[in-house]
C-alpha cells in the first residue's frame, strides 16, 4: 500500500465516521451512539494525523 493510499484511507475513515454520526444525530439516534461515533472520530482523526506526519516525515528523508 502506497503512502497516498494510506493517507487517502485514513482520510476516508474519519469522514465515514463523521458522516455516521452525523446521520444519526439528524434522525432523533440515540444519544450513546453518537457519543460512540463521535469519540471514535477523535481518535480516527488522531490516527489520521499520525499517518499523514508519518508520511511527510518520510518522503522528507
Amino acid at each position: 500500500m502506497s503512502a497516498n493510499q494510506l493517507v487517502l484511507l485514513a482520510c476516508l475513515a474519519v469522514a465515514v465516521v463523521l458522516l455516521l454520526g452525523l446521520v444519526n444525530m439528524m434522525r432523533g439516534g440515540s444519544a450513546n451512539l453518537s457519543q460512540k461515533l463521535m469519540r471514535l472520530r477523535v481518535l480516527l482523526q488522531f490516527v489520521a494525523i499520525i499517518v499523514i506526519m508519518g508520511v511527510v516525515w518520510w518522503r522528507a528523508a
